[in-house]
């Protein structure tokens, strides 16, 4: 249906020769697009037909009849009130070892030192830090603080860049002009003066590599202010290459004993019915949940919060541990959580699994601002009208359940309390991009990626620089592309990349640059007929052109910290129409 409108749109823009030959011209053109789409509708009522006669064959039940939630007929409590894994976490199970790692903090040696969180992925290692750094004793101790996020692929100079702002957004001393085109020596040289007579306390969340630690310890002066590093990691070889001297720690954080984890459980999964408390004729089984998930907290609090959704009936419980435990045969905690996590996705009603793989095309350790999410969302189509709601009313009720479901986490909120960021945990995420592979959601495009996915509806370019060569393959492909993402990109190909996009792809909605090294927009995207999310925040265009006037689906044009500062009113009279929101600032 999108090519046959799109031939429609493109047949009334050809002028003919002559005009009394338009109208027959324009019939003739119309018949073989109209025969196609009719041949391919036949073909897909005939493989629904055959869908629906194997569903009936063998018993399967409707998608909206597959969820237990009770979105509709309980609602959900507002975000700002809800116990997010952070808040349940501090309190359960982490009570010694935070009071010990703040009093190292706060009382440890004059020497720099170093302290390595260490254990499994989801066994609460973030958690335990972030609780400890933002302590009131531990803030006020310290002369300046930063919390940096590395993950597996990172460059190290951002990781200096994102050091030197979160020192400055703390303390406002530094100067920030140039630091975007400071080499790596010089950012080393600007950190280490700076630190130098400051008792500082740095946190780097989520390191894989031991030579992370060879080149950022050159940044981290070893005064004798009393200054502290924490390092968190899966690996047990990083948090022993970052122990270089006798005052230096590894803290290895173990699962929850069974006490805890039933008390984390319980709030978790009895919340709204029973104040945290479980009911007499639920404890068997619950129980016996809790001892499959092996003192995971984020499997604890995953699995509690699917729970709570689900009526508090001892026969359904049982069957869902019946199914769990079939699950969780193998003794492979990673797998376990995994499977557990899966669980959760499949819980999940129709409606919310594409606004969750959604997270999938967002790299790992991204917080998204919730504006942003929200009407990519709307612009793609997923969210559904409801009586006496707006369309973003409905997608912040989706997010928030998706919240509930400990699924996504909120990194950031206003300050009415209202969530302002958001991000989903890095095993969620791993979980995420393989349905998204298997699914064909979407394709994350990184360096030397070994093929093109035609059937993909999405692409998130992720490389660090895009050349001519990548441009040509991409470009090539034939395939399905209905939205296009930029993260993280250095550098873009000489020759038009939107040009050829948009002469390539005419059927993508959306078309997110944000942040793109990008100077121009070309023309021809006043050619995606069908385009509704248009975002260039943060590149440096200064130019809208006038084709963009074209765009009457366009939902969301957003031009915030962009070079553009003339906006053209031809353009915007175009557009009065669309109702398109539009951000400049």
């Amino acid at each position: 249906m999108d090519e046959y409108i799109l031939h429609l749109a493109e047949n009334r823009q050809r002028r003919g020769f002559l005009s009394f030959l338009r109208k027959l011209a324009r019939s003739i053109t119309k018949l073989k697009p109209r025969h196609d789409l009719a041949s391919q509708i036949k073909d897909i009522k005939r493989t629904i037909r055959d869908i629906k006669e194997r569903a009936d064959r063998y018993g399967f039940s409707s998608l909206e009849h597959g969820s237990s939630s009770k979105t509709e007929e309980k609602g959900y409590d507002d975000p700002r009130v809800v116990s997010l894994f952070m808040e349940e976490d501090e309190v359960v199970g982490i009570d010694s070892t935070k009071e010990e790692l703040i009093h190292r903090l706060i009382t440890g040696k004059s020497n720099r030192t170093v302290t390595s969180l260490v254990g499994m992925g989801g066994c609460g290692k973030a958690t335990l830090a972030k609780t400890v750094y933002d302590n009131p004793k531990v803030f006020e101790h310290y002369d300046c603080r930063a919390w940096v996020s590395v993950s597996q692929s990172y460059k190290i100079e951002d990781i200096f860049r994102r050091m030197i702002k979160e020192l400055c957004h703390t303390r406002k001393e530094f100067a920030l002009e140039g630091i975007d085109t400071m080499d790596q020596n010089s950012l080393i040289h600007m950190l280490k003066e700076y630190l130098l007579q400051k008792r500082y306390l740095i946190v780097f969340d989520d390191v894989w590599r031991t030579d992370f630690w060879s080149i950022v310890k050159l940044a981290l002066p070893k005064n004798s202010k009393g200054s502290q590093i924490i390092v968190t990691t899966r690996k047990e070889d990083v948090a022993s290459f970052c122990k270089e001297s006798s005052w230096d720690h590894v803290c290895k954080l173990k699962p929850l004993i069974e006490e805890e984890a039933w008390k984390l459980f319980c709030m978790k999964a009895f919340q709204r019915d029973f104040d945290g408390c479980c009911p007499p004729e639920l404890e068997t089984v619950s129980r016996a949940i809790v001892k499959k998930c092996e003192g995971l907290p984020l499997a604890i609090v995953t699995i509690g919060a699917l729970l709570s959704t689900k009526s508090k009936d001892a026969s359904e419980w049982q069957r869902f541990y019946d199914s769990l435990g079939s699950q969780l045969e193998r003794n492979l905690h990673l797998t376990n959580v995994t499977k557990i996590l899966l669980l959760s996705y499949h819980d999940l009603p129709y409606y919310l699994k594409p606004c969750f793989l959604y997270f999938g095309i967002i790299p790992e350790d991204y917080e998204i601002t919730r504006g942003r999410l929200i009407r990519l969302w709307i612009a793609e189509g997923f969210i559904q009208e409801q009586k006496g709601k707006t369309l973003e009313e409905v997608a912040e009720e989706w997010l928030t359940e998706l919240i509930h479901r400990s699924l996504v986490q909120v990194s950031e909120t206003k300050l009415d309390g209202r969530i302002k960021k958001c991000q989903v945990h890095d095993l969620v995420h791993e979980i995420i991009l393989v349905k998204c592979e298997e699914l064909g959601f979407c394709q994350v495009l990184k360096e030397a990626y070994p093929s093109w996915d035609n059937e993909t509806r999405r692409w998130s370019i992720q490389m660090r620089n895009i050349t001519n060569k990548d441009w040509e393959t991409m470009s090539s492909t034939k395939s399905r592309i209905r939205s296009v993402f930029v993260f993280s990109v250095g550098e873009l190909p000489k020759q038009q990349l939107l040009g050829t996009l948009a002469g390539n792809f005419k059927l993508v909605k959306v078309l997110d640059l944000q942040g793109a090294p990008l100077d121009q927009l070309h023309k021809e995207v006043g050619n995606l007929l069908h385009l509704r999310y248009l975002s260039i925040k943060r590149t440096k265009v200064k130019i809208i052109p006038k084709s963009i006037g074209n765009l009457h689906n366009l939902q969301t044009l957003n031009l915030a910290y962009s070079q553009v500062d003339l906006l053209q009113i031809g353009i915007l009279s175009r557009l009065r129409n669309c109702g398109i929101f539009l951000e400049v600032s």
